[in-house]
């Protein structure tokens, strides 16, 4: 009886919330649909999700016969280094907070891809070595970047691939 009472209450709060919301909206103003075309047509920001989307698609497909996605991809790439890079260096290259970085780094990880050591200069600070089953990956999924990224650059017919990479350097 104490279950359905807290979802009766839950669903009553949830009510409530969306009245509240109703009557915050009629008060300011429904935006218009002619908003709603303007963003479609003109936000920078949904424009660049899209296309990462479809990016994302096409090189994960490309990549899934080597058991990659396009992010594992390019965490591994960002790792082919001389010297160890530290989790905070990848981290910003990749533009990716350090714990979403260590939660795509596990899978990684379990396959012996990579592994993380302890900086032996400061032991709060982690290194990310690429294991040689990792650069024999990365070496055989190489040509298939490169052939799908020539394959998706011949697709811009309105803009040179060039001039795409430095504005979108401008946002990043």
């Amino acid at each position: 009886m104490s279950n359905f009472a807290g979802s009766n209450a839950a669903i009553t709060k949830a009510a409530t919330s969306k009245a509240a919301v109703s009557k915050a909206s009629s008060a300011c103003g429904d935006p218009p649909f002619s908003f709603t075309l303007h963003v479609r047509d003109n936000c920078l920001c949904l424009h660049v999700q899209r296309a990462a989307r479809a990016l994302a698609r096409r090189f994960d497909e490309a990549l899934r016969p080597l058991g990659l996605t396009q992010g594992q991809f390019s965490l591994l790439t960002s790792l082919n280094r001389p010297q160890p890079p530290r989790i905070g260096e990848v981290s910003a290259l990749l533009a990716m907070d350090r714990t979403t970085l260590t939660a795509n780094l596990k899978p990684l990880e379990r396959r012996g891809l990579v592994k993380v050591s302890v900086d032996k200069a400061d032991k709060r600070s982690r290194h990310l070595l690429l294991t040689a089953a990792g650069r024999a990956l990365l070496a055989a999924a190489a040509p298939v970047w490169t052939r799908t990224h020539a394959q998706t650059e011949r697709c811009l017919t309105h803009a040179k691939s060039d001039i795409l990479r430095a504005t979108l350097r401008e946002l990043s």
